[in-house]
């Protein structure tokens, strides 16, 4: 290929897809080499493109290319699973077998054993110090797991084979420190008395409600806003990331028309129509045979990650977008998805006790953001699912696609959650309690100066901040006509004053 003049060949996963001629999803970082000692790099997008000088060509054969992979791409467990499909095993045992001790062999002939379930004919390692399967400083892994003494190798992987995401250490991610974060949300509640935030709770748990609902278009009656809350609150004391209660969750939270009594057996998408027998597809779901083991991995996934200490919001977004992507119900697994972020938050220990965050409440007013975060999966995905769509809108997917959906590179939604979380702290979780506390302050101030029932004076308190501190004409007369004109005006500059503390 020619970039800016300059020749460059195709090395690392790009130079291995165009020689087994495979399609896969974008690696972040695409790698070739120049033949006239020109570097070259450009970011696009999120997307590293980079030409090393030609001293830098690893060789021909596969196994040069796997490690040089590894070194400058990073792992992608989706290409490495397409790559070894077609690889020769004595190829690559030959290739392991002529580096018998060194970390990037041991790493391929670990990853293409456990990936594809196939022994190599390479004898077990008898001796040599333990590498980690991903370096700690550049992913985020497990602690203390488990060794493999046929390769000397720790699998300190977010996951079983079924489903195991991939999350890089980038320089927003780096800055991630759940403890930092829990510090600043114990620094903000504490300046507010128990009563206070007794009643922050319960307005938390239905702003956040209703934005979930709101992010669907979806108006729910009282009752089901009610099970929601219900659901909410038990999502510190409950592990739900199972799949008896995944079930029970989705019963409680859908019409009961919808509710599901296992995982879905039809192929569902995310569409758009925009004529007649015409759709626009903006999401594939996983193939209905493929989702049995797909959750199987991703509740073992849980598992691993909350016994490894991996960061709360690396292990919520895992997690909760992994579910949504998989969309293992007919109904509900948006609400499901974002309720997972909440339960597994908590159950890390990163929310205090007694409160809740209504990250919802963010994404709902940074729609942009969460769209993003979505499509960063699923746009590329489209481009690899052969499909068919019937007169009924009936879809059937004709090709293998089961790896892209077990090997995420969830790095792009870990960091939109880590910014839907600090914004959650910083903005909404603060205006939440500012709001509460000059409430009260308003109130006493307005009983000073008028005796009146708790109702009319959260109605008062209400109107007024709807007509910029002030009652209008037609209020007064149908709610307030018992109020002097002193009154009146005292009380308006009782709202003015209480609230303008919060600006």
């Amino acid at each position: 290929m020619e970039i800016n003049g300059f020749d460059f060949q195709p090395a690392g996963y790009a130079c291995l897809l165009e020689k087994f001629a495979l399609a896969g999803m974008p690696n972040w970082h695409r790698s070739s080499v120049s033949t006239t000692s020109t570097h070259y790099s450009q970011i696009q997008d999120g997307f590293v493109d980079e030409a090393f000088r030609t001293q830098y060509w690893p060789g021909e054969k596969v196994g040069d290319h796997l490690e040089f992979a590894l070194k400058y791409d990073g792992v992608n467990l989706g290409l490495l699973a397409r790559i070894f499909e077609k690889v020769s095993q004595d190829e690559l045992a030959e290739y392991i077998k002529s580096k018998p001790t060194g970390k990037y062999a041991r790493r391929i002939w670990f990853f293409y054993e456990f990936l594809t379930r196939k022994q190599l004919p390479v004898d077990d390692l008898a001796s040599g110090n333990y590498v980690d399967a991903l370096e700690a400083k550049n992913y985020y892994t497990v602690q203390n797991g488990e060794k493999s003494s046929r390769h000397r190798i720790v699998n300190n992987l977010l996951g079983p084979k079924s489903f195991c995401p991939v999350v890089r250490k980038t320089e927003k991610l780096s800055k991630l420190d759940s403890s930092d974060l829990r510090k600043r949300c114990e620094d903000i509640v504490t300046a507010y008395p128990p009563e206070l935030l007794r009643r922050a709770l319960s307005y938390l748990y239905n702003k956040e409600t209703k934005s979930s609902f709101e992010i669907e278009h979806i108006k729910p009656n009282a009752s089901r806003s009610e099970k929601f809350i219900t659901s909410l609150k038990l999502a510190e004391k409950e592990d739900f990331c199972e799949k008896k209660s995944l079930i029970e969750l989705q019963n409680r939270i859908v019409d009961p028309r919808f509710k599901d009594t296992d995982y879905r057996v039809s192929q569902n998408y995310v569409g758009q129509t925009v004529a007649y027998q015409k759709e626009i597809i903006h999401f594939i779901c996983p193939k209905p045979d493929d989702l049995q083991n797909l959750m199987e991995g991703l509740i073992d996934s849980h598992k691993r990650m909350k016994e490894g200490s991996v960061s709360p919001v690396i292990h919520a977004a895992a997690i909760s977008y992994g579910f949504v992507f998989f969309h293992p119900f007919e109904d509900g697994n948006g609400r499901i998805h974002r309720f997972l972020i909440h339960n597994i938050l908590s159950l890390q220990e990163m929310v205090p006790r007694g409160l809740m965050f209504p990250v919802s409440a963010v994404m709902l007013k940074n729609p942009a953001d969460y769209d993003a975060s979505l499509e960063a999966f699923s746009r590329p995905l489209l481009q690899l699912i052969d499909y068919r769509l019937d007169e009924m809108g009936q879809m059937t997917v004709e090709n293998d696609t089961a790896c892209w959906y077990q090997y995420m590179d969830m790095t792009p939604q870990a960091e939109a959650l880590y910014e839907f979380v600090s914004k959650t702290i910083e903005e909404e979780l603060v205006e939440a309690l500012r709001f509460l506390a000059n409430y009260d302050n308003t109130k006493k101030a307005m009983q000073d100066i008028i005796d009146m029932p708790d109702r009319l004076i959260d109605l008062f308190i209400k109107v007024c901040l709807q007509n910029n501190g002030s009652l209008s004409a037609r209020k007064r007369s149908v709610h307030f006509d018992f109020l002097t004109d002193e009154e009146l005006t005292a009380m308006e500059q009782a709202v003015r004053d209480g609230y303008n503390k919060a600006e």
